[in-house]
């Protein structure tokens, strides 16, 4: 009776602590202009979770951690600990580039997030992300951070499937109805270019209320 009232307790203490995780939306923006109609500029405006300590320093932390992918610049990744740092070492990449090269367009990004999907046993964050670093034109996407809402942490791509060969077939079924590909048609007969002409899942996926929703980025697969 005793280990089961102390089992119950944790579960229960445990419980609520879950139940305390929230997020407060935060924007942080840094801009500079340089004198000669060049700016450099960031912003980042995310869910930040608080509460359940344990649950929101996990989510936070590979929030973080995407967002340091997203803005990446140079040779080596930027050392930054928070956001605030991070738009710093991001403008002064842009003005260490600068110096080399002078007729350099100033640089910008900006990420947008929000809580796309949330239930009982996960969390879905979307984030819409465009960034210039020069070139000819800059790179837009998004990316889709999946959590499981009791320990914070992340759900990898192929722990979301039982079965992931059997969804894959489901998932070419549907993508060939959708773009009138017919069954014996190669995948690419739309002008679609999945590598070896073999359909491919995509990197990026969402829970939404209408359902599973699968998204190529720009470059993926046309």
């Amino acid at each position: 009776m005793k280990k089961s009232f102390l089992l119950l307790f944790i579960f229960c203490t445990f419980f609520s602590c879950t139940k305390e995780l929230k997020f407060e939306q935060k924007k942080f923006e840094k801009k500079i202009n340089f004198g000669d109609a060049a700016s450099t500029e960031i912003s980042i405006d995310v869910p930040v979770a608080a509460g359940a300590p344990v649950v929101s320093d996990s989510i936070n932390k590979a929030l973080f951690l995407v967002m340091k992918e997203i803005v990446y610049v140079g040779e080596k990744p930027f050392t930054a600990l928070n956001y605030p740092d991070l738009e710093k070492a991001f403008i002064n990449s842009y003005q260490e580039f600068k110096k080399e090269n002078k007729e350099e367009l100033g640089w910008n990004a900006k990420i947008t997030g929000q809580i796309s999907y949330e239930s009982d046993a996960l969390l879905n964050i979307e984030l819409n992300h465009y960034t210039f670093t020069g070139g000819a034109h800059g790179y837009g996407g998004k990316r889709s951070l999946i959590f499981d809402v009791e320990t914070g942490k992340s759900i990898a791509n192929k722990n979301l499937f039982i079965n992931e060969k059997a969804f894959k077939i489901k998932a070419e079924s549907k993508f060939r109805k959708k773009y009138k590909i017919a069954s014996n048609a190669s995948i690419n007969s739309t002008d679609f270019m999945f590598e070896n002409e073999k359909f491919q899942l995509p990197q990026t996926y969402f829970f939404t209320k209408k359902g599973f929703l699968l998204y190529y980025n720009v470059y993926e697969i046309a």
